[in-house]
């Protein structure tokens, strides 16, 4: 009997001392304490990280080129939105919106005609080197537009007409004419500011023309010398337009290679390179609806170089007693081949 009590007075005096040195290493905190402990901090998220960051997650790398330690770019998922959705809406209202405006002004005000009627002798307009250099420009930019909407656009509009391997073919053979022609579209703008320029700058006689509505809005005939004042806006976002597109174009096909041209500025020089190139391909569809069907006689200006005497008397009547009265041009029959033409 006394063998079993002793052995439950060891057990007992074990489990006591075991708790007793538990207790002791649990650390201990008062009730006060753990009633005023904060609540644990919420597990980080991804945008949380990004936040924290404020910018790229870098790595390291040991290859000399140092971009590739880039891991996440939090600001190209705004740059893919902005292709995949903004970009669309811009080009669709500027083009869209610029065909209906132009077939609401063709139905209401028709095309404009020459209100004395042809008179059939003609007045050399433009030699054969501003028609080189004014072609040269338009084809090429032609070519440009359609291959560049084609990125813009191609996927949803062509790809399902066309098929994939279609649509494959036709966006490789676009992407290398638009490449290679960007080279003689660039000659061209060159070509044209420096033959034209001296004809482009403003002078008072612009306002009276935007004063009269420059000849589309009434029967008025403004006066103007070679160039008008909304000849001179096209000049000049031609110029200043087809620039700007020509050295972010540049800057795409030769990444990294300018100045300040990393990751965001490889970004920034295609978001240009995009709007800029749909305004203004938006401003050339006006262009060229008032160089055709929207104006008698004004094609001939850049087709034979040579226009109807009472249509330049109408639209350009201070470049025509300029001409008349230097003796530099005279007035042919039409079919004539003036002096001083090609």
């Amino acid at each position: 009997m006394k063998g079993i009590t002793t052995r439950l007075r060891a057990a007992v005096v074990a489990v006591m001392l075991g708790l007793g040195i538990g207790l002791a290493a649990a650390p201990w905190t008062a009730p006060e304490a753990r009633a005023q402990a904060p609540a644990a901090p919420p597990a980080a998220s991804e945008q949380m990280l990004f936040n924290y960051l404020q910018g790229d997650v870098r790595g390291r790398v040991t290859i000399p080129d140092q971009r590739a330690a880039t891991l996440i770019q939090p600001a190209g998922r705004e740059f893919q939105a902005f292709w995949r959705s903004t970009m669309k809406w811009i080009g669709g209202i500027a083009i869209g919106g610029m065909l209906v405006v132009l077939a609401i002004f063709y139905f209401v005000r028709g095309t404009i005609r020459i209100s004395a009627g042809p008179s059939g002798r003609t007045i050399q307009r433009f030699n054969g080197v501003e028609r080189f250099a004014h072609w040269l420009t338009a084809s090429t930019f032609i070519v440009l537009g359609i291959t560049g909407l084609n990125i813009t656009f191609g996927r949803e509009l062509l790809l399902p007409i066309l098929g994939p391997e279609a649509f494959t073919a036709w966006s490789e053979l676009g992407k290398v004419a638009h490449n290679f022609l960007s080279f003689p579209f660039t000659l061209g703008i060159a070509l044209m500011l420096v033959i034209w320029i001296k004809d482009n700058l403003p002078s008072r006689v612009d306002a009276q023309w935007f004063a009269q509505g420059g000849g589309l809005i009434g029967s008025a005939h403004p006066p103007a010398r070679k160039f008008n004042a909304g000849q001179k806006i096209i000049f000049w976002t031609v110029v200043l337009g087809g620039a700007a597109i020509a050295v972010t174009g540049y800057i795409m096909m030769f990444p990294f290679q300018f100045w300040a041209t990393d990751v965001r500025g490889m970004q920034l020089a295609i978001q240009l390179h995009g709007i800029i190139s749909l305004v203004l391909i938006a401003i050339i569809l006006a262009h060229i609806y008032i160089g055709s069907l929207g104006m008698e006689g004004a094609f001939a200006a850049m087709g034979s170089g040579r226009v109807d005497l009472n249509w330049a008397k109408e639209h350009h009547s201070l470049w025509v007693e300029e001409m008349m009265s230097g003796g530099r041009e005279a007035a042919a029959p039409s079919g004539a081949r003036g002096a001083g033409a090609d």
